[in-house]
């Protein structure tokens, strides 16, 4: 049980001198070229509201298209008549 013990603690003081020889300092830039004419267009958020309006109101239109037609109030009523004829009935 101390050999299992005394291994964990130098794999631990291993793996922590390769994490720590693995830390650097880097400058990340961050910037965005706003006001540049060279702009992707789906980079402007006034796109996807549009784009995104516009799917709703197709939406809209599509899913309530079927009850526009039956909620004003008519109905249609099909009759059908059957007329049996036999030759005994001659």
């Amino acid at each position: 049980m101390c050999m299992k013990k005394a291994y964990l603690t130098m794999l631990t003081i291993v793996v922590n001198l390769v994490l720590l020889a693995q830390e650097k300092t880097t400058e990340v830039n961050v910037g965005l070229n706003k006001g540049n004419g060279n702009a992707n267009w789906y980079a402007s958020p006034w796109v996807w509201v549009v784009g995104a309006a516009v799917f709703i109101i197709l939406l809209v239109a599509l899913t309530s298209g079927g009850r526009s037609r039956n909620s004003s109030g008519s109905t249609d009523k099909v009759t059908v008549t059957k007329t049996v004829t036999r030759d005994t009935d001659a």
